[in-house]
């Protein structure tokens, strides 16, 4: 028994988070930067920081992450970091010259008090960035919200930083991604490209955290959102963000910057949010769905209407980040499992708002939380109380998986002990597919390990 201390009896907790649902903003920070073609990430804090992050990222997409850090010692812990930054910057273009520099703070220098506007300002007079060259930054003190949180402000930096408005609009929609994986982003890109809507998708990991082998070392892979787009961004005649938490303060900005209207929807996951989100792309590129795509969506409810009997009924927990988990938990609905438990460490009130809507009236005693004291731990009392057919999280969920005797999907961030995240896409009518055939085979695994011999099934 791993987690053999867990116990059923719930005592309101207002100041200890056991085993968090959550990882921190600069982690957030650093991934939306690598999608941005030819970026460096920087992380403003000491080394030890920029290390965790790296790791943390690493160990996730089983790729190395390339960043920097401003090294702070004693002395600028205690003076401020800017002569390290500054210094930083000059290095970085003078010997790793990428095309941009992506800057976020972290607890040591949000404590402190360094101004990023400033010390970037002043990069900037005093010749540290080169012509051409590019520094945008954002806030990401680790001490508040999540690495949802993180990765939001990274996007809002990078439309601070870098949209520029000509006020002559073109045809283009911004497709602005939440936190999903690379395969994700290059799933948006394939049913846009199908459906011939002009789009600039940002971020893009895709071809940075899942590069191929080549044989030869790559600073800067080939994939990710080139500048000169992110720049036209401004012009563009839509936005269209997926994952409230992590795109909708940066297409609120890039509306008030310069006067791009948009439209926040749901992360694609499952039918109806899917349903959702090509309709909405359809109808802001002014394009017509094609028959493949309607063709994805039938074979995607062909395999729910078989497979019923596998999942009606089902009671599920899961865990993770809001922007999945709402999708996540109506995709669950309309195939008539149970999501009766959801926890996330992300803060954001709208969370139990829409999961109130969506899922208490047809399971009046689901329970679900999010922010302060929402952790793995309450999750695990809640499942001792009365358990569940299914376990949905990141890898750190396999702890009560193993104790409950309960079949454990791995979705989310981190994923440290299986492989595929990042090559197989969980958003659109495909990525449902491949969430619900891997629902299915945990399912029926279970049922074959623990069934008689006189009940051990051929056929499915």
């Amino acid at each position: 028994m791993l987690l053999r201390h867990t116990t059923k009896d719930i005592v309101e907790r207002t100041s200890l988070t056991i085993n968090p649902a959550k990882t921190c903003q600069p982690v957030g920070a650093m991934y939306a930067a690598l999608g941005i073609h030819g970026c460096l990430p920087h992380s403003h804090g000491s080394q030890g920081c920029c290390s965790y992050h790296r790791t943390a990222l690493t160990r996730h997409y089983k790729e190395p992450i390339m960043a920097a850090t401003s090294s702070f010692t004693e002395g600028s812990s205690v003076f401020g970091g800017q002569a390290n930054l500054m210094e930083a910057i000059d290095n970085i273009f003078t010997i790793y010259e990428p095309d941009i520099i992506a800057v976020h703070s972290t607890c040591l220098s949000e404590t402190i008090g360094d101004d990023l506007t400033q010390i970037v300002e002043k990069a900037n007079a005093n010749g540290k960035i080169p012509e051409g060259k590019y520094v945008i930054y954002c806030n990401t003190p680790s001490y508040i919200g999540s690495h949802v949180t993180g990765y939001s402000n990274m996007v809002s930096g990078i439309v601070k930083c870098l949209a520029t408005s000509t006020g002559v609009k073109n045809d283009k929609i911004n497709l602005i991604s939440g936190w999903v994986e690379p395969s994700d982003m290059r799933e948006v890109k394939r049913i846009a490209t199908l459906m011939h809507a002009p789009f600039t998708l940002f971020p893009d990991t895709s071809d940075v955290v899942d590069a191929p082998q080549t044989g030869t070392f790559e600073m800067y892979p080939k994939g990710g959102t080139k500048i000169p787009d992110l720049i036209a961004s401004g012009d563009n005649k839509a936005s269209l963000a997926f994952g409230e938490w992590a795109t909708a303060d940066a297409a609120t900005k890039l509306n008030i910057k310069c006067k791009v209207p948009f439209e926040v929807t749901d992360l694609p996951i499952g039918v109806r949010a899917t349903d959702r989100f090509i309709m909405k792309m359809s109808e802001l590129a002014e394009v017509s769905i094609p028959d493949e795509i309607t063709a994805e969506r039938g074979r995607l409810v062909d395999m729910i209407t078989d497979m019923q009997q596998y999942l009606h009924g089902k009671r599920v927990a899961l865990f993770g980040d809001p922007d999945q988990l709402i999708p996540l938990a109506e995709f669950l609905l309309d195939m008539n499992m149970k999501p009766v438990y959801i926890v996330s460490g992300t803060p954001g009130k709208k969370m139990h708002k829409r999961l109130e809507e969506l899922i208490l009236p047809i399971i009046p005693e689901a329970k679900f939380k999010n922010g302060i004291g929402a952790d793995m731990y309450l999750l695990h009392q809640w499942i001792k109380e009365e358990g569940v057919d299914l376990l949905i999280g990141n890898t750190y969920g396999k702890y009560i998986a193993r104790d409950e005797n309960t079949p454990f999907l791995r979705m989310g961030f981190p994923i440290l002990d299986r492989v595929g995240h990042s090559y197989f896409p969980t958003l659109g009518y495909m990525g449902g597919l491949r969430i619900l055939e891997k629902i299915l085979g945990l399912i029926m695994d279970k049922q074959d390990l623990e069934s008689s011999e006189a009940e051990f099934e051929l056929v499915m």
